[in-house]
């Protein structure tokens, strides 16, 4: 086993865990030999995702997307830059080939995925439609569940189709909470005046003018102007409709994810095919012939069920972004769709103990 000295928590790994605190939370109940990939990888994923925020030029922008590029493919080489994450993730990848006797894979397309869709977006060039969102959530956020489920290791067709829906729900709502932040962005120099969230949320004119994302068929279907959004804020015309369509379709994806479970438990099919079987990191091949059963043969159907309900509890840990999801997503519905209300952008107080509870009982 290769040993590599661990960085001090510098400050790129303290801001990780300070821009992503649910995924910090709920970390405590991802599996202890997995813990320092999952922190790992999530310290990447925020490091990709501040990207547009802290370069000032598109260019300067693909290059450290480059960067990374660079970085994951030396690491998982085993030769890493001196970097931080970097140093972390290779330390955690040594860590699971050990503890896992080598049957951990880390697909490096998925890893390559992370950092290609954050490059789609580097200017947050707003998305044409709802699908193309979705296709953006599935390539990060269901992109990090796959990645940490694989380093359990889990190969399972069915955790995999939870975890899909489940992540679409997680980036949906990663918009949404971002829609204020974006719009109304800070100024170059964020020692100085910062953009001013008071009682009635962010408020216009007092910082440099950014972008909407939400989906252009979405504004087009309300009636919502991004010149509106800019001027009046919360109260831009249509701009709750949009938001209450954006936020029903994460709805949606959780409210799919907890029927498939439901399911699952009463003995029954999960209700419709995974839309990404077969895809990279979808080839699930001879280790899932025990789904496999005749329409007829009573005892094979139920030993099939059992099983991938079995495979979905044993990873049930990373399916808990779920229960965050589900708490901010009710909270938007509470201030009545205003994305602009400053509650929205804190850590809702009740996630851990929420969590715990989801984790007991498995169900979220």
């Amino acid at each position: 086993m290769v040993l590599y000295p661990l960085p001090e928590f510098d400050e790129k790994l303290i801001s990780a865990r300070k821009y992503d605190r649910p995924s910090y939370t709920l970390s405590t109940f991802i599996p202890r030999h997995t813990t320092k990939f999952y922190i790992a990888l999530h310290a990447l994923n925020v490091s990709l995702s501040m990207i547009p925020e802290t370069t000032s030029a598109h260019t300067i922008g693909l290059m450290r997307l480059q960067f990374w590029r660079d970085t994951v493919t030396r690491t998982l080489a085993g030769t890493p830059p001196k970097e931080p994450i970097a140093i972390l993730l290779a330390s955690a990848l040594s860590d699971l080939h050990t503890r896992t006797q080598g049957k951990a894979k880390i697909s490096k397309g998925w890893l390559m995925r992370l950092i290609n869709a954050r490059e789609q977006h580097l200017t947050h060039t707003a998305y044409p439609n709802l699908a193309s969102l979705e296709s953006y959530a599935e390539n990060t956020y269901s992109t990090l569940m796959y990645l940490t489920l694989s380093a359990l290791p889990l190969t399972s067709l069915t955790a995999d189709h939870i975890a899909s829906h489940i992540g679409k729900a997680a980036g949906i709502t990663a918009l949404l909470r971002g829609v204020p932040l974006v719009a109304f962005p800070p100024p170059p120099n964020h020692h100085s005046s910062q953009t001013r969230i008071g009682k009635e949320g962010a408020v216009p004119g007092e910082s440099r003018q950014g972008s909407v994302m939400l989906p252009l068929d979405i504004m087009a279907e309300s009636g919502v102007k991004e010149e509106d959004v800019f001027r009046h804020g919360a109260d831009a015309p249509g701009l709750r409709d949009a938001v209450f369509t954006v936020a029903t379709r994460a709805s949606d994806h959780l409210i799919t994810a907890r029927q498939m479970l439901k399911n699952l438990r009463a003995g029954e099919d999960v209700g419709h095919d995974f839309e990404h079987e077969g895809e990279e990191g979808h080839e699930y091949h001879d280790s899932h012939e025990a789904y496999q059963y005749r329409p007829d043969d009573q005892q094979a159907k139920s030993t099939s069920l059992n099983t991938q309900l079995r495979e979905v509890e044993r990873g049930f840990g990373v399916l808990l972004p779920a229960v965050s999801t589900g708490l901010w997503l009710n909270n938007l519905q509470k201030v009545d769709f205003d994305i602009f209300k400053p509650e929205l952008l804190s850590t809702d107080w009740r996630l851990p103990w929420k969590a715990y509870w989801a984790f007991r009982r498995r169900e979220f």
